[in-house]
């Protein structure tokens, strides 16, 4: 019984788990944990993690058991595992993922993604609780691991939404994190997402209508409405707008603030598409081709869709 109570108590402080160094600390080793298991009152979870109970694992004591089994004195919770530590919501993945620096020893775990990283940039790893690596940088880390450009966006657009790091953070973070993967994109995203004076603005999507057949429309046009003077993004002569929405769109009181400005457009006569900036990036041809298509409804004069236009 006083076995059972000393690895209980160990193990309060990881949610359930414990290293084998941990029990070894306070007097119980390998046949006390034999014995302990054989009994079926705790489980074994790897060479290093002990359960000091039977139940499925919880995330939390399966990020410690990530540590452990990798490398206990260097590996770091990192990706999307490590902003799922510090508090990410609406995002999951089964696969828990472990940076380790390529000079440090460690070993494959079943379940563990590892990442041999080049270096760690001073003060990433946050000691207090599960070593894990600040958000800003796990963040950037997690944009050149993901599966997919999509994938990428979405983590970097919900870190700073969900105010994980600040904009500032992930901008500096984008600057001393290197990847082997879309380096470009994540550049370009993070600068978006983050407001930067370098994100998508108006020339770029005029290089877009270009590549695409779409004459330019007048940029920054002024109207006035209830609000007082207004800035429209993008307008064609047929009436057709486009408004190109920035991260910053999605906070606060910014989409009452939009909706109230389409519906004065509306009002007026025209028609608006709203394309946001993080959007153009993944989708370009799909929204510059909606662009297109509500050209060619509304019959603008400057406007000849090629594939309709009869050969000579």
């Amino acid at each position: 019984m006083v076995l059972i109570e000393k690895g209980d108590g160990v193990a309060a402080d990881f949610g359930g788990v414990v290293s084998r160094a941990g029990l070894a600390d306070v007097g119980i080793y390998r046949h006390h944990v034999r014995k302990q298991v054989s009994r079926g009152r705790w489980g074994l979870h790897g060479r290093r993690t002990v359960a000091v109970h039977t139940r499925e694992l919880s995330q939390s004591e399966l990020h410690w058991r990530a540590v452990w089994e990798a490398s206990p004195s260097a590996a770091a919770l990192d990706g999307v595992s490590a902003l799922m530590a510090a508090g990410l919501k609406g995002y999951d993945e089964a696969v828990v993922h472990v940076s380790v620096v390529h000079t440090r020893r460690s070993v494959p775990v079943s379940g563990v993604r590892l990442h041999k990283i080049p270096r760690r940039c001073a003060g990433e790893v946050i000691e207090a609780g599960v070593p894990r690596v600040r958000p800003a940088i796990a963040a950037v880390r997690a944009a050149h691991w993901a599966v997919s450009d999509r994938q990428a966006a979405l983590i970097l657009a919900m870190t700073v939404q969900q105010r994980l790091c600040s904009p500032d953070q992930l901008l500096d973070a984008a600057a001393r994190v290197g990847g082997r993967r879309r380096r470009r994109f994540v550049r370009d995203v993070v600068t978006d997402v983050a407001g930067g004076a370098q994100s998508l603005g108006e020339l770029d999507f005029a290089r877009m209508c270009r590549r695409h057949g779409v004459p330019e429309p007048v940029r920054q046009e002024i109207r006035q409405d209830a609000e007082g003077r207004r800035y429209l993004d993008a307008r064609w002569a047929c009436g057709l707008v486009a408004e190109i929405d920035g991260a910053g769109h999605r906070w606060g009181l910014a989409v009452t603030d939009d909706n109230l400005r389409q519906n004065d457009l509306v009002v007026a006569g025209d028609n608006v598409l709203r394309l946001d900036k993080l959007g153009l990036r993944l989708h370009e041809a799909r929204f510059m081709g909606q662009v297109r298509a509500a050209l060619l409804a509304r019959g603008d004069p400057n406007f000849t869709d090629p594939k309709l236009t009869s050969p000579r």
